[in-house]
């Protein structure tokens, strides 16, 4: 295991025990999650967009296009645990810089 592995948390992972009260709150932050994701989305395919063009025209990738659109997918990595009952751990509602990781 490397350095940054030893440091990670595992984002998918089965926890027997799970709250009520949990249950119902998840409601409520589902909605207040959806809503930052709907508008994240929306800039990130617009900046998916402005890539495509940049790529057509000028024959490479923006850095800043790059983060952004992989910061929104992050997000939706970060935030899907919670969101299919897979941990009772809330996420911050904002997006918060995470790191995925590929096992080789």
């Amino acid at each position: 295991m490397n350095e940054q592995q030893e440091n990670c948390t595992r984002l998918f992972t089965y926890e027997h025990d799970a709250g009520r009260l949990e249950l119902f709150v998840r409601i409520v932050y589902w909605i207040l999650i959806g809503i930052v994701a709907w508008v994240y989305g929306i800039i990130a395919t617009i900046c998916l967009f402005i890539q495509w063009f940049c790529i057509l025209i000028l024959g490479r990738r923006s850095g800043g296009l790059s983060d952004f659109i992989q910061g929104y997918l992050e997000y939706l990595v970060h935030v899907m645990g919670y969101v299919y009952f897979m941990t009772d751990r809330r996420p911050g509602i904002m997006p918060v810089p995470v790191k995925i990781f590929e096992e080789k």
